[in-house]
């Protein structure tokens, strides 16, 4: 009887398991500048970096060839890169959307532009000091009826006056509120 031969018994059944841990510090540094160059936010990096050592570790067939891990990983990283591309595209478009249907208001903390909530911001400042400028009487009618939303009856019966003569309040008041503007637009620098 013979015995059955021991000697294929003892060599590993495929390549040894890569050290990923090992082998991504030390592709570590020339990863993340092609991840960098793929990606251009440096904030990125880490969260692609990252995705890249999960798809290292998850992969599906184990590497041949320990000397092809370099290349391997550059295509990793950048399809980990362009994946992130992607996905952020797709965030920004979700938001413009969103941003498009809730336009902010002028005096919304949701604005999007700085320099537009900048000079929104310089505009309050500028028809406060021109409110300041003006006498009482004008100041008054002009603040309750864009402050309170009231309405040229409403403002009739609060004043004890009549609608027409309302009117004419109104439009000489927001007369000199424009010429105080234009006068602090002069003088402005």
């Amino acid at each position: 009887m013979t015995q059955p031969s021991t000697a294929g018994a003892n060599r590993p059944a495929g390549p040894p398991p890569i050290d990923w841990e090992a082998v991504l510090a030390r592709h570590d540094r020339w990863l993340r500048t092609v991840v960098y160059a793929r990606v251009g936010e440096p904030q990125a990096v880490d969260d692609v970096m990252q995705e890249v050592a999960l798809a290292a570790v998850r992969q599906k067939s184990p590497l041949e060839d320990p000397g092809k891990v370099a290349p391997w990983l550059y295509r990793l990283a950048v399809t980990q890169s362009l994946l992130y591309r992607r996905r952020q595209g797709r965030r920004r478009k979700l938001v413009d959307r969103y941003t498009r249907q809730a336009r902010p208001e002028e005096h919304d903390a949701r604005q999007r532009d700085p320099l537009v909530w900048l000079l929104a911001a310089e505009r309050r400042e500028m028809v406060g000091k021109a409110l300041d400028r003006l006498a009482g009487r004008d100041r008054e009618v002009l603040l309750l009826k864009y402050t309170e939303d009231c309405s040229y009856r409403d403002l009739a019966e609060r004043l004890g006056t009549t609608v027409t003569a309302v009117q004419a309040r109104l439009h000489r008041a927001r007369e000199r509120l424009r010429q105080e503007l234009i006068a602090l637009d002069a003088h402005h620098p």
